[in-house]
């Protein structure tokens, strides 16, 4: 053998030997990535397989495009809160309407592990969020935004990378054209009794068909204890999607007056 083949031979050996010690250091284009840090299910077993590692990442910048809120989001995201609401708290940052603390409840999520921040503008909702992210005593953050700089979306990407939070970022669908580093990207369009998702970015092959979800059915308003009808009940925020707001709403965490916990 010559020496050429050799050398070659002993490359391609110590190639194989890195990458089978560090399975996420290559990544084919053509099969399904993987993520170093832990997942948490989807809660759907379709999506799941859908997911590289089976399910919603952790210390990873996940986006969420949709044309308008209360399209089944907070219903898909459902399954993976309330695993996570055993145990750590739940931050929603600046969410398009107030929460509704009766389908919270109704959904099994304990209403004690919700905190709520309003920031008065873009750059307090990201400042906070960066903090939430750094301080690590919650498992999973909501944020959304309608316009974000790219500057702003790498270091929310990499204080993600640092914490071990679920991060999903809910933002308009017009986004998806635009460039970003998060590693996962989803579309969601409404669908009869749930919803369609499109696999836009991920560590895997290109998933060309919308794949539809069914979801549960939301609760009907006169099942809510303490639900008031409002005249915009039909796009106010709730677990539940178009549901009613509770009399009874979470106190609001302001920019600057943030619980001990997340400073």
């Amino acid at each position: 053998m010559s020496m050429l083949a050799s050398a070659s031979l002993s490359h391609s050996a110590a190639v194989q030997s890195v990458v089978s010690a560090l399975p996420h250091a290559l990544w084919r284009a053509d099969q399904m990535g993987s993520y170093q840090g832990a997942v948490c299910a989807s809660g759907h077993a379709a999506l799941d397989r859908e997911l590289p590692n089976g399910g919603w990442p952790h210390s990873a910048l996940i986006e969420l495009l949709l044309q308008h809120p209360g399209y089944g989001e907070i219903r898909l995201l459902q399954p993976a809160l309330v695993q996570i609401a055993r145990q750590r708290r739940i931050v929603l940052l600046q969410p398009p309407h107030l929460p509704q603390i009766a389908a919270w409840s109704a959904a099994g999520l304990d209403t004690e592990q919700l905190l709520w921040i309003k920031a008065g503008r873009s750059v307090d909702a990201l400042w906070s969020a960066e903090q939430v992210l750094r301080n690590g005593s919650c498992g999973a953050l909501l944020l959304w935004q309608s316009h974000i700089r790219g500057d702003a979306l790498r270091r929310l990407h990499l204080a993600a990378q640092a914490s071990d939070t679920v991060l999903w970022m809910i933002r308009p669908l017009a986004a998806a054209h635009e460039s970003s580093p998060a590693p996962l990207r989803l579309s969601l369009r409404p669908a009869p009794n749930g919803i369609d998702i499109q696999l836009i970015k991920r560590k895997g092959p290109q998933h060309e068909q919308p794949l539809y979800l069914q979801l549960t059915a939301p609760m009907a308003a006169a099942e809510m204890p303490n639900a008031v009808p409002t005249p915009s009940s039909s796009t106010l925020f709730s677990l539940l999607d178009h549901a009613t707001v509770d009399r009874h709403t979470p106190a609001v965490a302001g920019v600057g007056n943030i619980a001990p916990t997340l400073v």
